[in-house]
């Protein structure tokens, strides 16, 4: 059964749901690098070696990249705002658990609770795209998507001060802290979206792609320590191929799948996941170069001698530069369109690898190093999200963007095991200790750059679309006018018509309409005119559901059946006024 109307929003969408989605966004990615000025002592704080000592960062690398698609899935069938209260609830849990012990595995345990909260990222993008008004949604999708980069960047400098003037469990204490807000603002700002998905929960689906991701991230993350031409590595890169085979096709066959795989083929959506993960990998780069670099003494000939917390704040750039590129993506995706925007921002970041070889002299250098990866960065990732939306129904919509999210996770896992391969089989010993040289980072930027290259590339594939909140295009020719209006008028003949309508019967423009099938998949949608108007095309017959929804008024959904001929149903919508209330 269709669940679309269920658990509608008892508020009004106000203008504070997007700072609190993104402020739940930066959380989340603050979870990532919390631990990345004290990753050299962790050895000793845990008292463990250095091998197992990583598991603190793997573990929530791996949660975090199981735990995106399935949220993304249960948000669409159970609602996108209490699975993203629940994700930052177990990340609270996992900060506070990391904060009271000192010993490996109940730390282990901890970050992998906290790296459960990823899953918030699609989520937020979810809520933005049901709740939001269509000339919002751009740059509110913009910033929600930049915030896992606004949030890594920030937390550098905020944790490298921590770590240096409190004790290192301070860190987990903030990081719960602002968990704990994020979740009272979201309830108190945020309603629940409208939009379901139809079906149960994929339980096999979801142990078959965690099982698989975590074979395939496994050996990625772990494969400098065990040799990546171990028996294990290569042991588990093979399991990991036949378990996401077997995956697939169980998903193919499946009603409701957790991941619908024929949609993911669709160019649209396949060279956009692709393009995401040479994204991952030129964004995680600059976050292992940069710092080591500026923090390296001296004495190297090559070190920039800064302090843990400057280093931090030369590299904080990175992070605010993204977050200030939401309004220029959003205007910039509303005359070209986000595959420009995407390619845009790829050649941003080429320019930006390809000046930093020959700036790593001075400190100000990975100023601007910085400053122009975030730019760059900051296009790319804003527009990853907006090219899934368009290519996906609105019911997986959470899904999807829980999907992209992971390419860009893997891309992450994929850039930090080969850049940490590359640093380590470069570096210098100096009384036992390893000393990456110069070389090392400018190997690693080469990398970066042909990432970006590759991704520019699959890019150029993507489906050329009309932006979707630009103007509509002109006909060029009397006759071909005449020949569109006749098309429009003959498919609002095969589908419903009427106007969406207010309280008190006035007409009200700029409606959002959208029609949803039977399977909770939406069909299409349209803005009412100035005279309330509207006009949908059916693809076939069957039962339909007819949601509206408009700033200033409570949601209406209506059921509806056409019975797949030229006559048009006619159906007025009218909305409620919005009503307030306390959760």
């Amino acid at each position: 059964m269709t669940r679309t109307t269920a658990d509608r929003p008892t508020r009004k969408a106000t203008g504070a749901i997007v700072p609190v989605l993104a402020f739940a966004g930066i959380v989340v990615a603050v979870m990532q690098t919390l631990l990345v000025p004290v990753i050299k002592d962790l050895p000793t704080l845990l008292d463990t070696a250095p091998s197992n000592a990583t598991w603190v960062l793997t573990s929530t690398l791996l949660s975090g990249a199981v735990a995106t698609p399935i949220m993304g899935r249960l948000g669409d069938l159970y609602g996108k705002r209490r699975m993203l209260v629940l994700s930052l609830a177990v990340m609270v849990v996992g900060a506070l658990v990391s904060a009271l012990t000192s010993t490996l595995l109940p730390m282990i345990v901890g970050r992998t609770l906290q790296g459960f909260a990823m899953g918030a990222i699609p989520l937020g993008i979810g809520l933005m795209r049901d709740m939001l008004p269509r000339e919002r949604l751009g740059s509110a999708m913009a910033l929600m998507s930049s915030s896992i980069g606004v949030g890594g960047g920030l937390a550098l400098p905020a944790a490298a001060l921590v770590a240096e003037h409190a004790n290192w469990h301070a860190l987990f204490y903030g990081a719960a802290g602002l968990g704990a807000l994020s979740i009272v603002l979201t309830l108190l700002v945020v309603p629940e979206s409208p939009m379901r998905a139809e079906g149960s929960f994929d339980v096999l689906g979801a142990l078959g792609l965690s099982t698989g991701l975590v074979l395939f991230l496994l050996p990625i993350t772990k494969g400098s320590d065990w040799g990546w031409t171990s028996g294990t590595t290569l042991g588990l890169f093979a399991a990991s191929a036949v378990v996401l085979v077997l995956w697939g096709v169980m998903e193919l066959r499946m009603k409701a799948p957790l991941v619908d795989l024929r949609t993911t083929a669709r160019p649209a959506v396949l060279f956009t996941n692709l393009a995401s993960i040479m994204v991952g990998v030129s964004f995680y780069v600059v976050s292992l170069v940069l710092p080591q670099l500026l923090q390296l003494p001296t004495s190297t000939g090559y070190g920039l001698g800064q302090s843990m917390v400057t280093a931090g704040l030369l590299v904080a750039p990175l992070g605010l530069t993204m977050m200030f590129t939401a309004p220029v993506y959003a205007r910039l995706s509303a005359k070209y369109g986000p595959k420009v925007t995407l390619i845009l921002g790829m050649l941003i970041i080429a320019i930006g690898y390809g000046a930093g070889l020959g700036l790593m002299s001075a400190a100000w250098q990975s100023l601007v190093i910085s400053v122009l990866l975030g730019a760059g960065i900051g296009l790319a990732y804003s527009s990853l999200p907006a090219l899934i939306i368009g290519a996906v129904p609105a019911s997986e919509t959470g899904a999807a963007n829980g999907l992209n999210t992971l390419m860009r996770s893997i891309g992450t896992s994929v850039s930090s095991a080969v850049i940490g391969m590359v640093l380590a089989d470069t570096a210098n010993n100096v009384n036992g200790v390893a000393i990456p040289t110069m070389h090392g980072f400018r190997v690693s930027f080469l990398i970066a750059t042909a990432a970006v290259a590759l991704g520019l590339v699959l890019a150029l594939f993507l489906p050329g679309r009309r932006p979707a909140t630009g103007p509509q295009l002109r006909a060029s020719s009397e006759e071909d006018a005449n020949l569109e209006r006749a098309e429009e008028a003959l498919e609002a003949l095969r589908g419903f018509r009427g106007r969406v309508l207010d309280a008190e019967g006035s007409p009200v423009a700029r409606a959002k309409v959208t029609l949803i099938d039977r399977r909770g998949r939406q069909t299409g949608a349209a803005l009412s005119a100035e005279d309330g108007s509207y006009s949908l095309a059916v693809p076939a017959q069957g039962a339909y559901v007819l949601t509206a929804k408009a700033n200033g008024h409570g949601p209406h959904a209506s059921s509806a059946t056409h019975l797949g001929d030229d006559r048009p149903v006619d159906l007025d919508l009218a909305l409620p006024e919005a009503t307030v209330s306390a959760g």
